[in-house]
């Protein structure tokens, strides 16, 4: 399952920007910032679209009791995208272990007191802390507005609470039909808007299918955004099944819940993960319902959806991963890969059908 179309349908460079090739990449959880750490490395050009929908451990705390949206996704990438040194790392990482802030992250807390000084502007307040930690690129939260995920199963039943889909979906022992914010469709951040417009190249994901990568869609303007684009526009799949999620489901299963979410065609490629995965991690795996993704390529074909596959897992103490450098590089070779050079105009453009 080769790349066997790169120069069918290629890419146009339209000219050197000197800190590389435009990047935005939106989702949410350890997905996006597992990739965005590789990505640093390679471009200056990089925004991260994150959602702000969870409502589960030291996030819903700040969120419940603060009424602030939820810092943690954000916080994941600030940190992913830091030039910072080694100790405050550790210290932004750091969750305290006992008292009322048992299991809270101090990175979580930062940005909770800049939202507070920011007169609770979330993105003022990350704007800030991007400054303080000098981050490469961009953090911007998809929207400003206070959204909850609801998520309804094809039984009929429905959860409302990012953090308690899991729950509901094991106890009910069915897929999930839809997902949705409440208030729907709200109003997605100008500056979201124009990182999409101006990208060269927009990822959505890795990341959960249904808790990460399509609540960014259901804010208003982003999946239109994204559809009007003409950067080159990759799916980034899971390396496995998520349990409670996406239990028994097919790349092509992501990629038709996304396009039932937002707008069938949306994206016209998928990276899917070619490193074989050992035994004992999988049979570790099944034993909690997950299983490395299984590609359905013909399937994808009639969503209108190429794969492309790259070695870009690791194991690591006993989990898979993406690796960060593996999975930067194989983006930017296909990007390079897909692309002519034309100086002058600075950006990157999609010539032919695979937009």
């Amino acid at each position: 399952m080769r790349d066997e179309h790169t120069t069918s349908n290629r890419f146009v460079y339209r000219g050197p920007s000197g800190k590389g090739p435009r990047i935005t990449a939106i989702g949410g959880g350890t997905g996006l910032s597992t990739m965005l750490r590789g990505l640093k490395r390679h471009t200056n050009n990089l925004t991260a679209i994150v959602t702000v929908a969870d409502d589960g451990g030291g996030s819903g705390v700040l969120r419940q009791e603060l009424g602030m949206l939820p810092p943690g996704d954000v916080r994941n990438c600030l940190e992913a995208l830091a030039n910072v040194e080694p100790l405050m790392g550790e210290l932004l990482h750091y969750r305290f272990t006992e008292g009322s802030l048992k299991g809270q992250s101090f990175g979580n807390l930062f940005l909770a007191a800049l939202n507070g000084i920011s007169g609770g502007s979330f993105d003022q307040a990350v704007s800030r802390m991007s400054q303080v930690l000098a981050i490469t690129g961009r953090v911007i939260p998809v929207t400003n507005s206070n959204v909850q995920l609801e998520a309804e199963l094809e039984n009929g039943a429905r959860v409302l609470g990012e953090s308690k889909i899991f729950y509901c979906k094991k106890r009910e022992d069915c897929r999930i039909r839809r997902v949705r914010l409440l208030p729907e469709r709200p109003p997605a951040l100008e500056q979201a808007l124009e990182a999409i417009r101006e990208a060269d190249m927009i990822l959505l994901g890795p990341g959960s299918l249904y808790t990460s990568v399509i609540p960014n869609l259901l804010v208003d303007g982003i999946a239109g955004a994204i559809a009007d684009s003409d950067a080159l526009k990759i799916y980034v799949a899971n390396v496995m099944t998520q349990e409670g999620e996406t239990e028994g489901y097919t790349n092509a299963d992501h990629i038709r819940a996304i396009f039932q979410h937002s707008q069938p065609g949306l994206f016209h490629l998928c990276l899917v993960n070619a490193s074989q995965i050992p035994e004992d991690v999988a049979a570790h795996y099944a034993q909690e319902g997950a299983e490395p993704l299984r590609f359905d390529k013909a399937a994808c074909a009639q969503l209108g959806v190429e794969l492309i596959s790259r070695p870009v897992s690791v194991v690591r103490d006993g989990y898979v991963r993406h690796d960060p450098e593996l999975l930067a590089a194989a983006l930017l070779e296909l990007h390079a890969q897909r692309s002519v050079r034309i100086a002058g105009l600075g950006r990157y453009r999609a010539e032919g059908p695979a937009r």
